[in-house]
């Protein structure tokens, strides 16, 4: 099946994003974020759960006058009083979270399928009835029966639910279960899915591909995958993959991706892994021979786009793999115009300094070794 064409992003980083081990945004680094998220074009953020109180209540009450900006979505236990308070507090879109596994019922909420259902009815209607967006969730899909999961979409549909997230809480599914999941409950009942996939096997980004190509309408992600344990599934890589490789643009200024991966791990205090996909710095990084060759000749040789498409930058870097064009490349940047019969030694030098510093070998380093080779020969 097509990708549809109204699919929908939903950004999480300020509520699973923030649920990183370790992670804790304050009020002015929420605001940070979501201004970032809204200024690169994302329509929809779950922005927190009222019911921690303290600091993150402060936020989401701060942003119930900003609802024209984005869909603004505050996340719920499936507990009445919770849902109602944001409903009072003003807000249009709601999300209950709810398991639909024999485990997670039995250890997380300590409740049957029986209380579940009537659970869900009840809350989305008293929802619907006070004229909200409501999304619900299916949670740990991967340990729930299709056949439960296509009854449970009945009940939440006939109920009047907006959305159903199909959460793989715990990221058990490969791509081909989470497309039957996704494609089962279209077939069981006509209301919008959502993915929400975590990265346990390294498989986020593919599930959520894979349900979107079985019909799903919304998709979860967070800026540079963070969330709970292994993270959930990044924001830049789904929608660069979504336009580059299946013609699906969402409006996000690709230009604003690198800017807002920076914001988000300087908040986290994490570094961005320098192979991390589309954000990382060395994902337009060339050091190879061959492939610094083929670059000087076509840009496209070894890069699956241009870097300026998605705010990144072009480097060349010298270091054991570099051959002799990239290290006359690099004099030349700096100003001179080498001689050809010392590249070769100069060449065995960068690769040697290299090795003793581990890393890449600057081009001012690569100047005092092209001088020593030609004090070397003047001598």
């Amino acid at each position: 099946m097509a990708i549809r064409d109204d699919i929908i992003l939903e950004d999480t980083t300020l509520r699973d994003g923030e649920q990183t081990p370790g992670v804790a945004f304050s009020q002015e680094t929420k605001n940070k974020i979501l201004n970032s998220l809204i200024e690169a074009g994302v329509t929809s953020v779950e922005i927190g759960i009222p019911a921690m109180g303290g600091e993150e209540l402060d936020f989401i009450k701060s942003c119930v006058d900003r609802q024209d900006e984005a869909r603004l979505v505050v996340w719920h236990r499936g507990v009445r009083e919770d849902v109602e308070s944001s409903l009072d507090l003003g807000f249009k879109a709601v999300h209950i979270g709810l398991p639909t596994s024999k485990g997670h019922l039995k250890a997380s909420v300590r409740k049957d399928r029986s209380w579940l259902l009537s659970t869900a009815t009840d809350l989305i209607k008293m929802a619907k009835d006070r004229g909200a967006f409501v999304s619900i969730s299916a949670e740990d899909i991967a340990r729930t029966e299709i056949s439960f999961l296509q009854e449970y979409a009945g009940v939440v549909h006939e109920a009047g639910a907006d959305r159903l997230r199909l959460s793989d809480t715990v990221g058990l599914l490969g791509p081909e279960a989470y497309g039957e999941r996704v494609a089962a409950v279209g077939e069981a009942a006509p209301i919008d899915t959502q993915c929400h996939a975590h990265n346990d096997f390294g498989l986020a980004t593919a599930n959520t591909l894979a349900g979107l190509h079985a019909g799903a309408r919304y998709f979860h992600v967070t800026v540079n995958a963070i969330g709970e344990r292994a993270g959930m599934a990044d924001l830049a890589q789904v929608v660069v993959a979504l336009k580059k490789l299946y013609d699906r643009d969402l409006g996000i200024d690709l230009t604003k991706l690198k800017d807002m991966s920076r914001i988000v791990a300087e908040a986290a205090n994490h570094e961005v892994l320098p192979w991390q996909p589309i954000t990382g710095d060395n994902v337009f990084a060339h050091e190879s021979g061959i492939h610094a060759n083929g670059m000087f000749r076509d840009t496209s040789s070894f890069e699956p786009f241009p870097p300026e498409h998605v705010g990144g930058e072009r480097r060349y870097v010298l270091g054991k793999h570099s051959g002799r064009a990239l290290v006359a490349w690099a004099l030349e940047q700096q100003g001179i115009e080498p001689r050809e019969d010392l590249l070769g030694q100069v060449l065995d030098e960068v690769r040697a300094e290299s090795i003793r510093v581990r890393g890449a070998v600057s081009q001012e380093a690569t100047v005092a070794l092209y001088e020593k080779a030609l004090a070397r020969t003047s001598g």
